[in-house]
């Protein structure tokens, strides 16, 4: 087995990289450099995530589908991860409804197609600089229900705002009966036990319907 994980490494990004590969940081900046040139008229835009293994007949397909629309509707920019499930709900909502759809796509060991939705698409090897994008370009996040990639955006953006490495900005978390008890673990674990501190709480909010989650972007965000 040892000797197999020896012989496999390589298919991790993060194993590729070593004194004689430095010609690899070219693609890093040149993926940072397509990303910002692209992406700089995308203001304002809302960065929505949420599971990619939901099909068309899920509740959660219909919340993100009208997500986009109300998004677009009220003149934002949605930009996803552009696969399948929650993020081309989104995008789909959005086009539809004649708004931006944005795509932040990832080379993952299983292909994963672009959904037909976005009307730009951008292409990523690295997940570092494609979340770069999400947070850089966004003056919001939804979150929808989803995994752990959906909870590791959710938690790096709380940790960048909660540490002010970024300008704060709108958390929303839609679905109360989803978040329920996360956010009560969070409330009776890592606050009882002084991980984080009572304001941090308010870094987030949760609530059921499209409509409140834009209500609270437009209520803060200044356009």
């Amino acid at each position: 087995m040892e000797r197999e994980l020896r012989m496999n490494d390589r298919q991790y990004v993060i194993d590729e990289f070593n004194i004689r590969d430095s010609w690899r940081m070219f693609r890093i900046i040149s993926e940072f450099v397509d990303g910002f040139e692209t992406m700089s008229d995308v203001f304002p835009g809302v960065s929505v995530f949420g599971s990619a293994s939901i099909n068309e007949a899920s509740p959660i397909y219909a919340l993100g589908r009208e997500v986009g629309r109300c998004l677009a509707e009220n003149g934002f920019t949605v930009i996803t991860g552009g696969g399948p499930g929650a993020m081309e709900a989104a995008n789909r909502g959005a086009h539809e409804a004649g708004g931006k759809s944005i795509g932040l796509c990832i080379e993952l060991p299983k292909e994963q197609k672009a959904n037909p939705y976005v009307n730009l698409r951008l292409d990523f090897r690295y997940f570092f600089i494609r979340k770069v994008m999400f947070v850089k370009y966004a003056v919001a996040y939804i979150i929808l229900p989803g995994g752990f990639g959906t909870m590791d955006e959710l938690f790096e953006s709380l940790t960048l705002i909660q540490t002010h490495r970024i300008k704060p900005f709108p958390v929303i978390l839609i679905g109360k009966s989803y978040w329920k008890d996360l956010i009560s673990w969070i409330k009776k674990t890592v606050l009882a036990n002084g991980m984080i501190a009572p304001d941090d709480l308010e870094l987030f909010q949760v609530v059921d319907d499209p409509e409140s989650a834009v209500s609270i972007i437009k209520r803060i965000v200044i356009l």
